[in-house]
């Protein structure tokens, strides 16, 4: 059982191996030890993302409906990338994404917040921002993207959701937190 006095043991990292380094994510083995138990982990380590949640000027939020192995299905998502290198800004990434996913631009983007998204065993952030004032330019998928683009009201966005429907982190995370930006707003 988890307490305040378990919670704070000294947590060491004993040996580290990487397993496998990839396009996206590096997989390490680790040994750690937590108090006077040692433990093995696998450990994933990501450069970080940025995500956009496009609102037009009818205020229906763009997204992307793309394939997603992992999956074996199609998702409706917010335009979404990897950062570039580790050290590249989450806004340009964002700026970035938002064009080649969308092919809209802007410099009217809000930060909306920031998540890890699967906290167990994986080191990856995405910050999320609100983009607005959109202006239509072309998309620039890479070649390795099969797209599609559509438009959604945030009252079906929501019901998805709820319904179970929608369940890609970063999406609803983005999502449920304009929410809350307009309900504090009005």
């Amino acid at each position: 059982m988890l307490n305040k006095e378990n919670a704070t043991k000294p947590v060491e990292l004993i040996e580290r191996t990487k397993a496998y380094d990839g396009h996206v994510i590096t997989v390490y083995d680790d040994y750690v030890r937590i108090g006077e138990h040692l433990t093995h982990w696998d450990f994933i380590h990501h450069k970080g993302a940025a995500a956009v949640l496009p609102v037009l000027e009818d205020g229906r939020i763009l997204l992307v409906r793309q394939y997603r192995h992992a999956l074996g299905r199609y998702t409706l998502e917010v335009p979404a990338g990897k950062r570039d290198t580790e050290e590249e800004d989450f806004l340009l990434c964002a700026k970035r994404e938002l064009e080649e996913e969308t092919g809209y631009r802007t410099n009217d983007f809000t930060f909306l917040l920031r998540i890890n998204t699967t906290v167990a065993f994986l080191d990856e952030i995405i910050e999320i921002y609100l983009a607005r004032n959109l202006k239509q330019g072309e998309v620039r998928w890479d070649a390795d993207e099969e797209l599609g683009n559509e438009k959604w009201a945030l009252e079906d966005l929501l019901t998805m959701i709820h319904n179970g429907e929608m369940t890609d982190s970063k999406t609803v995370a983005a999502i449920l937190s304009y929410a809350d930006l307009l309900h504090k707003q009005s």
